[in-house]
């Protein structure tokens, strides 16, 4: 496979600027939540910008209920010119991934009741993979080695997509909201298969999130 010299010069510039067109994710206005949150100034990764954490004690929960995924249509929403079937799609893989991955903690229920908390899920923008670049890009004298020091960063690849949510935690039967957060995930710098079709690297993300948000409820 071979790249020609524009090629190559595009690959240099988005190394220096973090990827082309970076959609960092905003305290989205139309949330719910959007009043409760603040920068999260304990976040050097990017990956959650902003948030919002009650006291809650998660042991005291044993059960969930997972709302159905929400597309964000706010005027602020950072999905570009992603095609709505794409977003569809995105949504969909989200429930799925978050309920699989809330079931490894919690008993996925329907209705509240005494020790539930409900999960609401916000796509709120996504990038998709730039074709051929982002994959070429892991491997050249230009993209190589800038994506190294982004993997061991923990940082974004070049030429590679990323998926924004928001995720929101009530008190099911009292409607108290417990935790909010903001997020921004996206596959190591390195990973190439991540890169080969035009929404893996955004369903990886959404792999992550989902392992995250299991992760802090233990």
């Amino acid at each position: 496979m071979t790249i020609d010299k524009n090629s190559l010069v595009l690959i240099a510039l988005c190394s220096l600027a973090t990827g082309c067109a970076s959609t960092e994710p905003t305290a989205y206005s139309a949330l719910s939540s959007a009043a409760e949150l603040r920068p999260n100034t304990a976040d050097r990764t990017g990956r959650m910008p902003y948030r919002y954490q009650g006291n809650a004690d998660w042991r005291q929960y044993s059960s969930i209920i997972v709302d159905p995924v929400v597309i964000y249509s706010g005027a602020d929403n950072q999905f570009g010119k992603m095609a709505d079937t794409d977003k569809a799609a995105l949504a969909s893989y989200m429930q799925s991934e978050f309920s699989a991955q809330a079931r490894t903690r919690f008993a996925i229920v329907t209705r509240p009741t005494p020790q539930t908390l409900r999960l609401r899920l916000t796509l709120t923008g996504a990038k998709e993979n730039t074709p051929v670049l982002g994959t070429v890009s892991r491997f050249d004298l230009l993209g190589g080695p800038y994506n190294a020091v982004q993997a061991v960063r923990g940082r974004e690849g070049t030429l590679t997509g990323s998926v924004n949510y928001a995720v929101e935690i009530y008190d099911a039967g009292s409607g108290r909201l417990l935790s909010a957060y903001i997020a921004k995930q996206y596959p190591g710098a390195l990973n190439v298969g991540a890169s080969l079709a035009p929404l893996q690297a955004a369903k990886v993300g959404i792999q992550k999130g989902a392992e995250a948000f299991v992760a802090q409820m233990r």
